[in-house]
């Protein structure tokens, strides 16, 4: 059996396809000790529509021609930047950004995903030793969303750069030695290439830290209003 796919499962209501791309007998077995700490369900990629990217359907990316470094982003770190007002110069950057199939449908496309699309955002697909290695992630630490288990994957797969505001994403990155950075490093890279402005950065990164959600070390924050405001 070389393809599974699999069409209208478990709900009246929900429609959802099922895939697993290039799967061997050995994958449906390690899938399967998989299984045993996690929610089946959860764990396989689904969608109530055709989904872009995916090998199954036969229009995943090609191999990339970029020679630019890769960013694999989890959503918290974009939403950061959108806070920020930093996502149209973010994209502006010396980097390809890249974000899981499975990321992407579950927690971006209904919130800004045409958006970043638009600024060349780039989905990614999982192979099926990829979909292993995230469920493996997702076993070792159950508090680990399954998105972020796939943006996990997906550097480690890729041998990319993790952006991660998530301090259980970031842990994991730091055992599976997968190079990891958060929102602040983006804005240093963003002062380092002169994309915008020091006032930007200031009155940016100002809002994002005074939002009641924000998590980002204080002491880290005051060096860069400080640097902001100097220069």
């Amino acid at each position: 059996m070389r393809f599974l796919g699999v069409q209208n499962l478990f709900c009246d209501f929900l429609e959802c396809k099922i895939y697993f791309a290039i799967l061997g007998v050995h994958v449906i077995l390690r899938f399967m000790e998989c299984m045993l700490f996690c929610d089946l369900w959860n764990a396989c990629y689904f969608a109530t529509a055709k989904i872009d990217n995916d090998p199954f359907f036969g229009n995943a990316p090609k191999a990339r021609q970029s020679n630019m470094e890769t960013l694999i982003s989890d959503t918290s770190v974009l939403i950061d930047l959108e806070r920020g007002h930093f996502l149209e110069a973010t994209f502006r950057l010396s980097f390809e950004f890249r974000v899981p199939d499975l990321l992407y449908k579950r927690e971006l496309k209904d919130y800004n995903g045409s958006e970043l699309l638009a600024l060349g955002l780039k989905i990614a697909s999982l192979d099926s030793d990829g979909m292993i290695l995230a469920l493996h992630y997702k076993a070792q630490e159950p508090h680990l969303s399954l998105p972020d288990s796939f943006a996990l994957a997906l550097a480690k797969k890729e041998n990319a750069i993790l952006l991660a505001g998530d301090g259980k994403l970031r842990d994991m990155a730091k055992k599976e030695n997968v190079q990891y950075h958060g929102l602040l490093w983006v804005l240093d890279r963003l002062e380092e290439q002169a994309i915008v402005s020091m006032e930007q950065l200031y009155q940016g990164l100002k809002m994002i830290a005074d939002h009641p959600r924000c998590r980002l070390p204080k002491k880290e924050i005051n060096i860069r209003l400080n640097r902001f405001t100097t220069k």
